[in-house]
Order: C-alpha cells, then structure tokens, then sequence
C-alpha cells in the first residue's frame, strides 16, 4: 500500500502525507510488556504506506529511539527519521541546553541508538534562550556538512526565531502543535512558512485524543498520563470543550466519516505542505488516521468547519505556565 508524498516545504525532503508520532510507545502500554508491540506497530505502519516517523532524545529519554531504530532497520532506505536534541542532557537528565558541543554530541548519540549513518531530519526540540539560534543553528550546518544530518527543523518556535536561524541554515520543517482546537500557528508560523519555503508538521493533530469523540468528562486517564497534568484536561475543561467536540463528530457524521478522520482532513486541506503526525499505539486507530488522506473536504466542508469551531471557545491552557513559556521563544 502506499499513501500520496508531500514536499515539507521548498526542501526536497517528500514524506508520507501523514507520519506518525512515535512518543507514546512505551513498555508499559505495550501488551507484551516490551517493545516488541511497538515493533511490530511501526513496521505495520509502513506496509500501510506511512515513511515518515517522529522520535526524540528525551522520549523515554533514550529508550524511544532505540525502538524505532530496531522498527526501521530493515527498511531504512524507505523511510524518514526525524528526532530531536535540547531538551535532556548526555546522561538523561531532563534539562533545557542547545549549546553547540552538546548538539554535537548528543546528535553522535541518537545516531547510535537509532542504528543509522544519517538523521533524515533533526530538529531542535525547544529554544534554548540561553544559546543564540545562530550558534545553535551554525552546529547543525557541521553536522549536515559532515553527512550526518540531511534537515535541520525546529520546534515550537516563534516567526522570529525561524527567521534568524533560516538565514544560518535552512530550516525545512517547523514542528508545533496545530489543530482544530489549537489555532495559534496560523496568526505568524503558516505565514513565515509560506514565505520562506518551510515545512510544517503539527503535532498532537487531533487534541491529544479529544477531537477522535473517545474522551468526555468522565473519560479518566492512567497516572503517568501526561494529559492529567494539563489544564484543558481537567474535568471542568472537558465538559467545557464538548462543545467542540460534538460539532466534529456532527461534520463527520454527516461525511461518513470519523471524527478523526474529519480533524486530520481538514488539517491536510490548509496547505500541500503540511504534514500532520498522528500518535498512537493502537492498530485501528492507525488505519482510521490514514483513511484521512482520501477524504476529500469541499471548500463548503472547510467553510462549515470553520464556521462551527470559531463559534465554539476553548476552555484551558494545552500546557501549565511553566512548560507554556518554553514555546514560541
């Protein structure tokens, strides 16, 4: 099976038009008790025409990358890695820093858990406001000069920020989080993006599980859930944010459709060049998500969404304080 490609911007670098977000496969939501789960999804994943995967140095920390390592070793030559530094450090300590010798060293590091020559694409995955994006930029350029970066990507970051570091070393993808619930990127990113030739790639596409109609107000979560740790997933933010859910799940009733299906489709109908990364774990929800490339939404689809969700107000941060003011620097 294969799905249609799409160019991350004016980069060259084509991938699947939906990829998939590799953060949540971890051994204790594995039914095997180990990766092998995990492995199996992923190759699963490309059989159905997916090429483009998303991990990071601190998922786990570590232990992520190693899994889709092991997932995509035997069909490297088909596929796009993307992982991301800055955001733990050579030990696993979780700590912000994107000094220049560490983005060196912990991008030798992630080349050897994921078992490859190159890293397709490597994204910073916060600013560090300690470390100017020139310098920090200025490392990935050696490390792509040396061949063992393809792209350079950042994530979460401001118009401002993607400009400075565009002129050192193109950037072909901005990752951030983008959705029917969380707008933001189109007031400054999607327009700093269009302009400059940058890809976009959303991540949490649909509401980290709530636009997919699975999750109410007495929807509860695991304790080592992140979602119990956000304030538009307390109990009164959820009842609050129905709203929005019952109007997608009335679009997507009135198409046949999933809900997921409508909330990745509309996602893919806003520029060629925008790549969202669905997260799961689970073998239909995967086929579900991929079913979003072939639904076709008409301008009056888009027009009645856009209708629909402006009408309704999000209640709750997606992040606490605390981790809100590492994004958009």
């Amino acid at each position: 099976m294969s799905l249609p490609h799409r160019e991350l911007g004016a980069s060259g670098l084509e991938v699947s038009a939906l990829g998939l977000g590799c953060m949540g496969m971890r051994p204790e939501r594995s039914v095997a008790g180990d990766s092998s789960d995990f492995v199996a999804l992923i190759r699963k994943a490309v059989e159905l025409g997916v090429t483009f995967f998303d991990t990071a140095q601190v998922y786990g920390p570590f232990a992520n990358e190693r899994l889709v390592g092991e997932a995509l070793a035997p069909v490297r030559d088909r596929v796009v890695i993307a992982t991301k530094f800055g955001a733990v450090d050579l030990d696993g300590t979780m700590r912000l820093s994107s000094r220049p010798e560490l983005v060196k060293a912990s991008t030798d590091a992630s080349l050897a858990r994921l078992g490859v020559d190159f890293i397709d694409l490597l994204y910073q995955h916060r600013v560090d406001p300690e470390v100017p994006i020139e310098d920090v930029a200025g490392a990935v350029k050696e490390l792509i000069d040396a061949g063992k970066v393809r792209h350079f990507g950042l994530s979460e970051a401001s118009a401002a920020t993607v400009r400075r570091a565009h002129a050192v070393q193109p950037v072909t993808a901005l990752q951030c989080e983008y959705s029917l619930w969380w707008r933001r990127p189109e007031e400054e990113l999607l327009p700093t993006c269009a302009e400059l030739g940058i890809g976009f790639v959303p991540y949490s596409p649909l509401g980290r599980g709530f636009l997919t109609g699975t999750i109410d107000e007495h929807t509860t979560f695991d304790p080592n859930d992140n979602r119990v740790r956000l304030p538009r997933f307390t109990v009164d933010a959820r009842r609050a944010n129905q709203t929005l859910g019952d109007v997608v799940r009335s679009i997507a009733d009135s198409r046949n459709a999933t809900p997921a299906r409508i909330a990745l489709a509309w996602l893919l109908a806003q520029q060629p060049w925008i790549v969202p990364i669905p997260g799961t774990a689970n073998l239909q929800r995967l086929e579900d998500n991929l079913g979003a490339v072939a639904l076709r939404l008409t301008a009056d689809d888009l027009a009645e969404i856009g209708r629909a969700t402006a009408a309704v107000e999000i209640v709750g941060a997606r992040y606490p304080e605390e981790s809100e003011r590492m994004t958009n620097r």
